[in-house]
């Protein structure tokens, strides 16, 4: 029984006085209060991961001459973190679920931030990998926990769109500023500042971890599904890797295939064994509700199609174009800008509105006509009449889509599993990426080779026009999957704006 039945119950049957009245309403703000200093600390931990996926890229050159390794081994220092990531978000899911949001989350930080500073630090090739996989590892604790303690913090339903819109903001834009944030680093400091800023984030973040979260209690003992860790852990794995080797060595390559197949097998044999065993490391119930399981997809569908605008928008730029890293970074802040805008209106004008169906399909949409905008550039064309268009209106449709596919994927969860389910959506839109890392650079590659050939001898005029092919045959490519998604939304998403999770208390008193 809360305190608020107890005053009114108290004998006599009194009415509350005015000073109960005005405590419970200070009690009730300080509480709102406390909720958006939450959201504050868990949006700086996820800037911090989605940022590390491309704030190193830019500095990645000037790593390598400091530290002298070849082109061969420069893969393994992105690679490496992939790996580590995507292969452990599920087991990091988990246990939140299991040890608790706050001490999974703590550990999360204070890991990231460790590995980071070994990182800047490292003094060779070796050194520099072993922290990024590190990263990648604390990462996987980090990210899914913080997005279940926004589930299981925002329950009422304006405030909760509100929140996923500006966590979704964040997660959809940090691509982009880590592009303007390495090439800034790289530029006015060292490579090493690169590694070195996340501190700044995990010292932020974990002042607030420490301060507004509530300590787990639990009267139940954490079991672990180990058989099902051990199936999706090397699945995810096989299947990361397979597709990082497609991007080298080719599709056709023994080793592309090998791994890729075996992926798939260990997955299969994951869905069999969280069928049949008493405490699932991934309860099939997440997935399989409807509304859940089509966020999953949409994100999954997003993480391949907006590689191309990161990775190969920057290549025009920088080596068509002519940008510095950091002026490339700069070119990307109107997306950044509109991605803000729609990610924070959208779920609360448009979701109840118009529904998630509507509201993610003309998100896709808007974000296929902006890359099918993108196929109009040339060696000789401008940033202003030909990519800043684009990138205004590829924010503002995967602002859309990104927040209310991230506010799906957690509806109606059950507090004891918003954990995993959290790590399902970072699980998705990671093996997305590397899917279109490996595809859309094979594409690339291709489409490049064959243009050269077609139009012999290669001069550089020949290549410049080679690039450009290459890049507007990946821009037609995700102009298709982002379509693909619209029709998948369209046909199965539910039309309705979805149920908030169980909520639970996190903050502390």
């Amino acid at each position: 029984m809360n305190s608020a039945v107890d005053l009114d119950n108290r004998p006599g049957g009194a009415p509350p006085g005015p000073v109960t009245h005005r405590a419970e309403r200070r009690s009730r703000r300080g509480s709102h209060a406390a909720r958006w200093w939450v959201l504050a600390v868990l949006a700086a931990a996820q800037l911090m991961v989605v940022l590390d996926a491309t704030v190193v890229n830019i500095a990645l050159p000037e790593a390598q001459r400091a530290l002298g390794f070849s082109d061969g081994d420069r893969q393994w220092v992105v690679t490496g973190y992939a790996l580590a990531f995507g292969s452990l978000l599920l087991l990091g899911g988990r246990l939140s679920d299991l040890f608790g949001r706050r001490t999974t989350f703590i550990v999360g930080l204070i890991g990231f931030a460790a590995a980071s500073a070994i990182g800047g630090a490292a003094n060779g090739f070796e050194m520099l990998v072993a922290a990024r996989v590190a990263q990648g590892l604390f990462g996987a604790l980090l990210a899914p926990a913080a997005l279940s303690l926004l589930t299981v913090t925002f329950t009422e339903p304006s405030e909760r769109a509100k929140a996923f819109g500006i966590f979704g903001a964040v997660a959809g834009t940090g691509g982009a500023l880590g592009l303007l944030l390495g090439g800034a680093l790289t530029e006015w400091a060292s490579w090493r500042w690169v590694m070195y800023v996340n501190l700044v984030f995990a010292a932020v973040a974990l002042i607030g971890a420490v301060l507004l979260l509530a300590k787990h209690t639990s009267t139940e003992r954490p079991k672990l599904d180990i058989p099902g860790t051990v199936a999706v852990t090397a699945s995810l794995f096989a299947i990361v890797y397979g597709f990082s080797k497609a991007e080298t060595n080719g599709w056709g390559s023994g080793t592309t295939l090998g791994f890729l197949i075996g992926g798939v097998v260990l997955l299969v044999a994951f869905v069999v064994l969280e069928s049949r065993v008493a405490n699932p490391l991934l309860p099939l119930r997440v997935v399989l509700d409807r509304t859940r399981g089509a966020s999953y997809l949409a994100v999954f569908v997003m993480g391949i199609g907006m590689f191309a605008t990161f990775l190969f928008l920057t290549y025009y730029l920088e080596n068509t174009l002519g940008f510095s890293p950091i002026r490339t970074g700069v070119a990307f802040l109107p997306m950044v800008a509109a991605m803000i805008l729609s990610s924070t209106t959208s779920p609360s004008v448009l979701l109840p509105r118009v529904g998630p169906k509507v509201t993610m399909g003309v998100g896709y949409l808007l974000g296929g006509a902006a890359m099918a905008l993108l196929t109009r550039i040339d060696v000789h064309t401008s940033y202003a009449t030909h990519v800043l268009p684009s990138l205004i209106l590829m924010g503002l449709g995967l602002g859309a889509a990104v927040s209310v596919a991230f506010q799906g994927s957690t509806a109606g969860v059950h507090h004891q599993d918003a954990g995993v389910a959290s790590a399902m959506v970072n699980t998705m839109q990671q093996v997305g990426g590397s899917i279109g890392t490996a595809l859309l650079s094979t594409v690339a590659s291709s489409a490049a080779t064959s243009y050269v050939r077609g139009h012999l001898p290669p001069t550089p005029d020949v290549v410049a026009e080679g690039a450009i092919h290459s890049y507007v045959t990946t821009f037609w490519w995700a102009t298709v999957i982002f379509v693909v998604g619209a029709v998948l939304v369209a046909a199965i998403v539910p039309n309705k704006v979805p149920v908030p999770a169980e909520g639970e208390p996190v903050l502390a008193h």
